[in-house]
């Protein structure tokens, strides 16, 4: 039999009035009276109706989130990281994937389920500010990565450049000096491979070193084949790097096992250094030094900024930093770190 609110009310011995306001947590009722409504609560096994609480308000209780592939590990583990972010809000997230098509980003972007949706969550990479001016879409939308588009949606995201030059950083500290760029994407300019590539000529350049175009090898996907072509065809080119900064782990593992196919050991021949610190690069022959975004806050803040822009307003979240105000979309950063393991420190 299912339990109503008027159950729990009879047996704490309150009102419905109070047991709504203790199941929708708000403030002002006391703590015993809390206490008393939870332990009811508990003795009868109550649970709330989370499809009629947000129908009353007229929500669907369902958050979206587009990204480019859920097949790569990163964007796995930051669609768990959602999931688990709207429960806390109790939401409900509807995952989708777009290819890194801008048709499919516009089609996402401009109300495709729009019915279904309370917000949504895109990770775009070809899409631009033109296709988002003329969304006319009640729905909140949240932005992911480093595409800026300076339109009135929040925005999520790392440093790419100042994380490439982390990487960078490091593995000149080991004392490499031909530090070779897997991952660059001459197809789509404004993606975050474009800002790695620049933080790893960057720091290079600060430390008085080349960076030559030889030293870049592209790549024409995001996954493990892509990064052992492009290590294969370097090393076939003549060029013998002391060091690797891969765009992603992916292409950081494939980039390995050529090299071990090759008779080099990493870190002893050549370092490898990773980004995204998915959970497989911590678990190989070799685990993989990456740059590690923190994708719980990523989640965490995306899914804040979606609730509260339903609630039309909140404060900016405390441990991010943010511009822009009424009316205008706010830029949130994200910190990372570096993560040493052993392709640049040791089980070579």
């Amino acid at each position: 039999m299912t339990v109503s609110l008027k159950d729990v009310a009879e047996r704490a011995g309150v009102s419905i009035k109070t047991v709504s306001n203790v199941v929708n947590n708000y403030r002002h009722v006391t703590p015993a009276m809390r206490e008393r409504v939870r332990r009811a609560i508990d003795e009868l096994g109550y649970r709330p109706n989370l499809t009629a609480r947000h129908l009353r308000k007229g929500r669907t209780g369902i958050i979206a989130l587009a990204v480019p592939e859920l097949g790569n590990p990163y964007f796995a583990e930051l669609a768990g990281a959602v999931i688990d972010a709207a429960a806390a809000h109790e939401y409900t997230v509807l995952l989708d994937h777009t290819g890194g098509s801008r048709e499919r980003e516009i089609l996402v972007s401009q109300g495709f389920r729009a019915q279904v949706i309370d917000g949504l969550i895109l990770s775009p990479i070809e899409l631009e500010a033109e296709d988002l001016r003329g969304r006319d879409q009640d729905a909140p939308l949240v932005l992911l990565g480093e595409r800026a588009y300076d339109l009135p949606y929040d925005h999520i995201a790392i440093d790419n450049v100042a994380a490439a030059r982390t990487a960078v950083r490091h593995l000149l500290g080991l004392g490499r000096s031909r530090i070779a760029f897997l991952g660059a994407r001459t197809d789509r300019i404004n993606e975050p491979s474009h800002l790695r590539l620049r933080g790893w000529r960057t720091e290079l350049t600060a430390a008085g070193l080349p960076a030559p175009d030889t030293l870049v090898a592209p790549t024409g996907g995001w996954g493990h084949a892509d990064g052992a072509t492009a290590m294969a065809r370097l090393l076939d080119s003549g060029e013998r790097p002391d060091a690797v900064f891969a765009y992603n782990d992916l292409i950081a593992i494939g980039a390995m096992r050529v090299l071990a196919e090759r008779g080099l050991r990493v870190p002893r021949d050549v370092a490898v250094v990773g980004f995204d610190d998915v959970t497989e690069g911590r678990y190989g022959t070799v685990s993989l030094t990456t740059i590690s975004p923190d994708k719980h806050t990523i989640a965490r803040l995306a899914v804040a900024s979606v609730v509260e822009r339903l609630r039309a307003g909140g404060a900016v979240p405390e441990d991010a930093e943010a511009g822009g105000g009424a009316g205008r979309g706010r830029e949130l950063r994200v910190s990372f770190r570096l993560v040493e393991r052993e392709s640049t420190r040791g089980g070579g």
